[in-house]
């Protein structure tokens, strides 16, 4: 590959860790003397960074390949990262013949060796480790994208094995970061400005720190007590390692936010148990009664899947049940379909497809009603944001506040915000997934 040739381009769908994956593979693939365009037209090598949770997901990749195959006779390279990379390993050079690498995310490490079979032109190059590898994708060359949010990936992988969930498979076991690597990272990020971290886990939670010094919630508190982070994240967290001691930390350490996504999936403690997801509905709502008694008010959200197999309208009854138990701030709401490899192969659908958007639609209206009366409650308080953007043709500035909800406000003629920067504004209106305001204050002028 001449040097000519060593640009790239990326496109990237998915999770959270799936665009921090790409932020490190660019970071990566810069620190080896390529550059990144904006364009497929532009690249020598144009890599497509893929996700396999969702229905379908392996078509919409043979179909964008597809898309790109017209390129191949300018010369140019392509690239499979990601869960539909592993999940369909080599697979994918019989129907995509033009692919010269394929890569899931376990195998990132070895990107710079990958590369150099293909500047050698190599037509067939694989990294594909499923679930034997211990190492984790740590790189110094993070090409962060936002210059004041920022995530750090602490653990990677998945060992919980959820009957509908295709991600053990295609991201391999659990394998987390020392507590020192990550300390180390949250530094020189507060160092090069930024305010806003996020820890990344498939279950961040079930951390557990290499050499033994640290529990989750300990280097929950530690990373907010580094000098110039204001306000750190995490996700996502899974139900049966969420421990007290993580409520204790959100609730006295100011920088934690007070915010907590804990994916639910079902209201029925049978479901769960079909689902392979080793708690109960009570040992959930358990959870919850911790969150809801600090000091520091908590915004929940969830996840919860529809219309599994054998899912009755008793039990999907009790999730929105549930709903109205918890009060979350917000829901991710989805339809079950299979996956590939999953244990529910296994199972007979029960639950038509027209039941199935049924049950979804009942289950986002119940949902937005209570979020409706939910955001309502902000009315008249003064809440702070970071300015992520201008909405220039509403002229308003639009915020994110600690619980994780936008806040659109406006500012007095003549005032510019900066992005990033820390305001104080008056909640004046709320909508059922954003609230609305005026300028109170600015916290860092």
């Amino acid at each position: 590959m001449s040097s000519d040739q060593k640009t790239f381009y990326i496109e990237t769908f998915g999770c959270q860790m799936n665009f921090h994956d790409s932020e490190k593979v660019v970071g990566t693939l810069v620190s080896q003397g390529y550059s990144q365009v904006q364009s497929e037209q532009d690249a020598g090598l144009i890599l497509y960074n893929t996700c396999s949770i969702r229905d379908k997901a392996e078509q919409k990749v043979f179909l964008r390949l597809a898309e790109f195959r017209k390129l191949q006779k300018q010369g140019k390279r392509f690239a499979v990262l990601g869960c539909v990379a592993q999940q369909e390993g080599e697979k994918i050079f019989e129907k995509a013949p033009h692919v010269s690498m394929v890569a899931g995310s376990a195998s990132y490490r070895n990107l710079p060796e990958m590369l150099t079979q293909i500047e050698s032109g190599s037509h067939r190059v694989t990294g594909l480790d499923d679930r034997r590898t211990d190492q984790t994708f740590e790189t110094e060359f993070t090409a962060r994208g936002n210059a004041h949010r920022g995530y750090i990936t602490i653990i990677e992988g998945c060992d919980k094995f959820c009957a509908y969930c295709v991600v053990p498979y295609t991201r391999g076991k659990e394998r987390s970061r020392t507590a020192e690597s990550v300390l180390r990272e949250a530094r020189q990020m507060a160092d090069a400005g930024f305010t806003d971290v996020q820890l990344l886990g498939q279950n961040v939670n079930s951390y557990k720190d290499p050499s033994g010094k640290m529990s989750f919630a300990e280097l929950l508190r530690a990373v907010g007590e580094v000098e110039g982070i204001k306000r750190v994240r995490f996700t996502t967290s899974h139900p049966r390692d969420f421990t007290r001691d993580i409520i204790e930390a959100i609730d006295s350490v100011p920088t934690l936010c007070d915010h907590v996504h804990l994916p639910v999936q079902s209201g029925s403690s049978k479901v769960l148990r079909e689902m392979f997801r080793e708690y109960s509905r009570e040992q959930y709502l358990e959870r919850i009664a911790w969150m809801k008694s600090t000091r520091r008010p908590i915004s929940i959200t969830s996840d919860v899947i529809v219309g599994f197999p054998g899912e009755t309208e008793a039990e999907f009854q009790q999730t929105l049940t549930l709903l109205d138990e918890v009060q979350y701030d917000g829901v991710f709401s989805f339809k079950y379909s299979p996956r590939p490899n999953t244990p529910a192969l296994k199972y007979i659908d029960t639950v038509p497809e027209a039941e199935k958007s049924r049950r979804l639609q009942v289950l986002m209206e119940h949902q937005r009603e209570i979020q409706r009366i939910n955001y309502r409650k902000h009315i008249g308080q003064i809440i702070e944001v970071m300015v992520e953007a201008e909405n220039a043709a509403r002229a308003q500035w639009i915020g994110r506040t600690s619980q994780n909800k936008t806040l659109n406000f406006s500012v007095p003629a003549g005032v510019q915000p900066e992005i990033g920067s820390y305001h104080h504004v008056l909640v004046t209106q709320a909508f059922p997934n954003s609230l609305a305001g005026e300028l109170s204050a600015p916290l860092n002028a």
